[in-house]
């Protein structure tokens, strides 16, 4: 696999686990009432709390691996498969399944599970795992960057998002990213068994 081949599908399967249209409509709900500088705070600290919670996972990826003697193999098997009931999540209806009440929701549900959730850490675990070289790692770290940056985005402009896409957009968007995070989860299955077999 080529650099370039390798940084494309690092950035494209990082944002698509992390599925901002998801995250920008649950947080268009919960945020209805806040004033403007209240939601700026939310946006910044639940971007802030992502952001170094994916890094951490980028940097000590490999090393998760070692301490546990977890296989490559065996972690995308499991990965692949826990991605698949994040797919399956995505095509569920997200809008009022929290409340403001439960807490701050730059932390929850915003940083987690919805931006730095358990298929985005995977994913950059495994995709850390998957680098050959220092460049192909430093793509991860850049997607992680890409990913958290069309979130803030997202975020900063929900309540006009939420209004032009209305509830039936966010749905068939959310459907299509919930297709490519299944493709990304078999892959990541048949890469796990393909080693396996290459071990036997």
């Amino acid at each position: 696999m080529t650099a370039i081949a390798f940084a494309l599908i690092a950035i494209s399967s990082i944002v698509a686990v992390m599925e901002p249209f998801s995250t920008v409509a649950v947080f268009a709900a919960l945020t209805g009432d806040m004033d403007a500088e209240a939601r700026k705070r939310a946006i910044s600290k639940s971007m802030k709390i992502s952001l170094l919670v994916l890094i951490f996972f980028v940097i000590t990826g490999n090393l998760v691996f070692k301490l546990f003697g977890i296989t490559v193999a065996a972690f995308e098997i499991a990965g692949g498969i826990l991605l698949i009931t994040v797919a399956l999540d995505m095509l569920r209806t997200k809008k009022g399944e929290y409340s403001a009440k439960e807490g701050d929701i730059a932390i929850v549900p915003i940083a987690f599970p919805l931006t730095a959730g358990p298929g985005a850490i995977t994913t950059v675990v495994l995709l850390t795992s998957q680098a050959t070289d220092l460049l192909e790692s430093s793509f991860v770290f850049i997607g992680v960057l890409i990913a958290i940056l069309i979130s803030y985005i997202g975020l900063s402009y929900s309540s006009g998002l939420f209004k032009w896409l209305k509830n039936d957009g966010l749905r068939v968007v959310t459907a299509l990213m919930a297709i490519i995070v299944l493709a990304i989860a078999v892959q990541f299955i048949i890469n796990g068994i393909l080693e396996v077999v290459k071990q036997v």
